[in-house]
């Protein structure tokens, strides 16, 4: 993919979404391939099963970058019982699996007992999620909704059943330059933003005192990028920053946009400056009842306790079109984005067993 730096190429998950859409059709799957921008596309493969239950798997098919990692982030080199490389864990390991374990059946002859809609999705890596946001598109311009939908992340194989969801904000400070001789005559963008990085670590000291309404836990806020000045001598007139608010399950999205466009361009007002602000849609967080059949079976054949996360996942964009959703996949969340990335293969074998005994069922 594009973030996985310059080893990668030029073709975003084209590599791999055509190495998918090939594969499964071979498997004998019904594809279908979805631009969704500039040639990164989409990968809905469907497995007809022999009941008239069935469930999507969601694989998102980039990565983060790796310009930070230690030797060869592509050599998929097994070691120690793990294989290690970018992807490893976040989160191609479940795509091994399912593949695993449709190509078993095709070579018994057999079929699943349920539809299996294996589904390649691109840019869930800091791109929006916009491969999901497509395919729920795609979904209810086909007047369609889906049963059950597994999301595809290193969970230990616990079926996780809530997480955050977030809006993030681009703030743009505009003021007047000055010669720092003179401060009076500019406006400084920098003292301004300064107003704003105050303003923001108090509303999470707020939010931080709330009670949590679910077992995700409470909304969280901050600024984690600030850049401006033109020369130690000149009063700057811009500075950027980025404010990253995550949403607990039960907030309304765009009341929490609001309350924060607000919340900036007040801190800011005492100051003579403009505060330019450019945002997304943003995603409310998704819990989704612990005791619904998804999640349920998932914990029995896994013998683990459902959970909650606090990072997010293209589940956010299927709160819509899915009666039951969950987060689910071999491997710790911890090892991914790392320096060394790793999945055990003790976790591939017991997902296998997992997705081998669920397909059957």
């Amino acid at each position: 993919p594009l973030q996985a730096g310059p080893k990668s190429g030029d073709d975003g998950e084209r590599l791999l979404s055509d190495w998918l859409a090939n594969h499964t059709e071979a498997l004998g799957a019904d594809v279908v391939v979805d631009e969704v921008e500039d040639g990164r596309c989409n990968v809905y493969a469907r497995f007809e099963g022999t009941s008239d239950r069935a469930v999507t798997v969601d694989v998102h098919l980039d990565t983060v970058g790796v310009e930070h990692m230690e030797g060869d982030p592509f050599d998929g080199r097994i070691e120690d019982g793990r294989v290690y490389g970018r992807g490893s864990v976040d989160t191609k390991p479940t795509l091994a699996v399912v593949l695993q374990v449709l190509e078993e059946m095709r070579a018994l002859g057999e079929r699943p007992s349920r539809t299996i809609n294996l589904v390649g999705t691109v840019s869930e890596e800091g791109g929006g999620l916009l491969g999901a946001a497509r395919y729920r598109d795609w979904l209810l311009e086909r007047g369609q909704t889906v049963e059950q939908i597994v999301v595809a992340e290193p969970t230990m194989c616990a079926p996780v059943h809530g997480h955050k969801g977030g809006i993030g904000l681009d703030v743009t400070v505009h003021g007047h330059a000055a010669h720092s001789s003179k401060p009076h005559l500019g406006a400084n963008a920098l003292s301004a933003a300064a107003r704003v990085v105050v303003a923001i670590d108090q509303e999470q000291e707020r939010l931080a005192a709330l009670e949590a309404a679910t077992p995700v836990g409470k909304g969280t806020v901050s600024v984690t990028e600030l850049a401006g000045g033109l020369a130690r001598n000149i009063i700057p007139d811009a500075c950027t920053l980025y404010v990253g608010r995550r949403t607990a399950p039960e907030e309304n999205i765009d009341e929490v946009r609001a309350a924060l466009c607000k919340l900036i361009e007040d801190s800011a007002a005492p100051l003579s400056t403009t505060i330019e602000l450019l945002y997304g849609d943003g995603s409310p967080g998704f819990f989704q009842d612990p005791s619904c059949d998804l999640v349920t079976v998932l914990a029995q054949l896994a013998d683990t306790a459902p959970a909650t996360a606090e990072y997010g996942s293209n589940a956010l964009k299927y709160t819509e079109v899915a009666e039951q959703l969950v987060v689910f996949g071999p491997g710790s969340i911890d090892q991914a984005h790392q320096a060394v990335e790793w999945v055990d293969i003790d976790q591939l074998n017991r997902a296998v067993d997992i997705y081998r005994t669920w397909f059957t069922q």
